[in-house]
């Protein structure tokens, strides 16, 4: 029928994300997200608006998919921050070894391309940086680590998540990985006990 879509809109945003996530924001050209999606330019054009509009609905669909599953990880352990730290982790070790995705972060990569990126892509992916941290806060403060004390492992967890996927993408094995996870998982564990010590945080 005239003026009708005849692709899914949804599946060919899932092609153009994963063609994001493989090349970067810089590489990834028009043609390589025509080619990626099957559409041409004029029904990418006419869909997305422009490659940038693309990029941050490819972005948000990623950071929904997988922000979604930090939000379950961290509410199956409330109250218990170490093993929130830990879940949370674990999604992003799981996304590490996934087969059917690409190595490393789309957030991560995004913001190491942030120079290149139109102030309102810019903006978006530090919006979508910003909701890490404050899902990562929010549990530890949950789980009774003083504010100040969570807000400085906060931006621990959060650099480390996004180191892990500089590494993986550089070749370190999920072995090594899981080493970094560790001793990240310690030092907070340090932390809250170094609190409840003190009568600062519940035991």
């Amino acid at each position: 029928m005239s003026g009708r879509k005849q692709f899914d809109v949804d599946v060919a945003l899932g092609q153009a994300m994963t063609a994001f996530w493989e090349r970067g924001f810089a590489a990834t050209s028009l043609d390589v997200l025509s080619a990626a999606t099957g559409l041409g330019r004029g029904s990418l054009y006419g869909t997305y608006g422009s490659k940038d509009g693309l990029f941050r609905q490819a972005l948000q669909r990623y950071a929904d998919h997988y922000g979604a599953r930090y939000d379950a990880a961290l509410e199956a352990q409330a109250g218990e921050p170490v093993a929130a730290v830990r879940a949370f982790f674990a999604v992003t070790l799981a996304r590490i070894v996934d087969p059917d995705v690409p190595t490393g972060c789309l957030l991560a990569q995004s913001a190491a391309e942030a120079a290149i990126l139109s102030a309102e892509s810019r903006d978006f992916v530090q919006a979508q940086l910003r909701r890490q941290n404050q899902r990562v806060r929010t549990a530890l403060v949950a789980g009774g680590l003083a504010r100040k004390e969570a807000e400085e492992l906060t931006s621990l967890v959060v650099a480390v998540n996004q180191s892990l996927a500089v590494l993986s993408r550089s070749g370190t094995s999920p072995r090594e990985l899981r080493t970094v996870v560790r001793a990240t998982c310690t030092a907070v564990q340090n932390v809250a006990e170094k609190l409840a010590a003190e009568g600062l945080a519940p035991a």
